[in-house]
């Protein structure tokens, strides 16, 4: 097969990161959102990453025009019967999840690969609800799209071999370093992290350091380009708890518990960067 139009479902930060990186390796994009305010958000910020691409001398202004034009913003999610894959980047909830997948098993050609974005749900329950188990697959980038280089690629308990090679081909031709991963929770990626970052928020909740001091160690002592708690900050602090949750009741070990701090600030609406206000202010 091969693969020419993806629809990618969800033009948050991730959805259109990811069309952007598809767009400009010369796929056809069909960026789909139920939010029509949220899909222009989303090709807004397309536009504006690729403009200053073009400021930084990185590509040609015809480079650029090319990519915008390679993507259209789907009216129905039932344009995705003019796509080889679609690629599911909506919020992390498995019911939502599920609902979207129902929907593209529904009006996706026969021959299409489902792929979810999903950053530590299982992959084989998504695919449960489809009838093409073996053609649905975990496609998980990193945060910013256009910049880190890693996909995970989660195989379900079906998933066939034909698909993982599809995905793993594809994921180089976007210019990404690919890892399989076995369908666990929180994959690789957030298994290691996120237990970091909700350890880090227990040292303030103990009173053992400051957000501050702690993201010092961290950045000084082993190098990290970015303290735990502002890292959370940016991913979101209500997405770090989500995760959290998600490997807590997947492994049912006590060391997966969320901080108490982490719900607190959650329930406050602390959510970190995105709305001003985590464990740092942001204008």
């Amino acid at each position: 097969m091969n693969i020419q139009n993806v629809m990618v479902v969800g033009a948050g930060q991730m959805g259109a990161g990811i069309a952007l990186v598809c767009a400009r390796s010369g796929y056809q994009v069909y960026l789909f959102d139920e939010s029509k305010e949220a899909q222009q958000r989303g090709y807004a910020q397309i536009e504006k990453i690729l403009e200053k691409d073009v400021t930084k001398d990185k590509i040609s202004e015809t480079e650029k025009n090319q990519a915008l034009n390679r993507i259209t913003l789907a009216n129905e999610i039932k344009e995705v019967g003019n796509c080889d894959m679609a690629i599911e980047a909506v919020v992390e909830n498995m019911n939502v999840k599920m609902s979207v997948f129902q929907e593209l098993d529904k009006y996706a050609p026969s021959h299409a690969i489902l792929a979810s974005n999903t950053s530590s749900l299982p992959i084989t329950e998504v695919a449960a609800v489809t009838n093409r188990p073996q053609q649905v697959i975990g496609m998980h980038f990193m945060n910013p799209v256009p910049i880190m280089k890693l996909v995970e690629i989660i195989r379900g308990l079906e998933t066939s071999d034909e698909t993982y090679q599809f995905v793993h081909e594809m994921s180089e031709s976007l210019g990404k370093s690919t890892v399989e991963v076995r369908d666990f929770p929180g994959f690789v990626a957030n298994r290691v992290l996120m237990p970091m970052i909700n350890e880090a928020v227990y040292t303030v909740f103990e009173g053992v350091a400051s957000p501050q001091d702690v993201d010092q160690v961290m950045k000084l002592g082993m190098n990290h380009p970015m303290g735990p708690l502002q890292l959370a900050d940016f991913i979101g602090l209500d997405t770090c708890l989500y995760i959290m949750e998600v490997l807590h009741e997947g492994f049912g070990d006590s060391k997966y518990r969320p901080c108490p701090l982490l719900r607190q600030y959650v329930k406050a609406g602390r959510l970190g960067k995105k709305v001003g206000r985590g464990f740092y202010t942001y204008d």
